[in-house]
């Protein structure tokens, strides 16, 4: 607390009274009750002083320390803020997450089904190609084998035919 003009009128009315106590003390008096009582009155003002001085540093202590809390306050509910807007991005980020899984799934599945389909298509055609290249191989096959039997059977006859002729040829002479 800062001293005040009362405060300095008070010091001043008992100054010369205790100069004079001082100096009665110093040449080896005795003192009264009332010198005794303006000594503890100046010793007292002394410690209020004193205690004032102090009460002024702590004073000053707790208002710098309401300063920093108030700094802390405001880092705090920065933080606070930046944990919500991080809170808010993850949500985002999760609901994306979620619709690109989901969208995924469904073209995986679309993609599986067409995929099954054209398979499927791809193993038809295959089976009806395979089917009917069997079957031209069987035809031809067939065709090859009535050629060498029609081929074999001509041999034949004509071996025959000149075998009877040689047979007649022989039996006329």
């Amino acid at each position: 607390m800062q001293k005040t003009r009362v405060d300095d009128m008070l010091i001043e009315m008992i100054a010369p009274k205790i100069k004079e106590i001082e100096e009665k003390f110093s040449g080896g008096g005795a003192l009264t009750q009332d010198d005794i009582n303006t000594l503890l009155l100046k010793s007292q003002y002394n410690h209020i002083n004193h205690l004032d001085a102090k009460l002024d540093e702590v004073a000053g202590s707790v208002v710098a320390l309401e300063q920093k809390f108030n700094q802390l306050e405001q880092k705090f509910n920065h933080l606070e803020q930046k944990f919500n807007q991080l809170e808010q991005k993850f949500g985002y980020l999760e609901q994306k997450l979620s619709s690109d899984m989901d969208n995924l799934e469904q073209k995986l599945s679309s993609d599986m089904s067409n995929l099954e389909q054209k398979l499927s298509s791809d193993m038809d055609n295959l089976e009806q190609k395979l089917s009917s290249d069997l079957y031209n191989l069987e035809q031809k096959i067939e065709a090859t084998i009535q050629k060498a039997l029609n081929k074999n059977m001509m041999t034949l006859i004509v071996v025959i035919g000149a075998f009877l002729t040689l047979s007649k040829i022989i039996d006329k002479f």
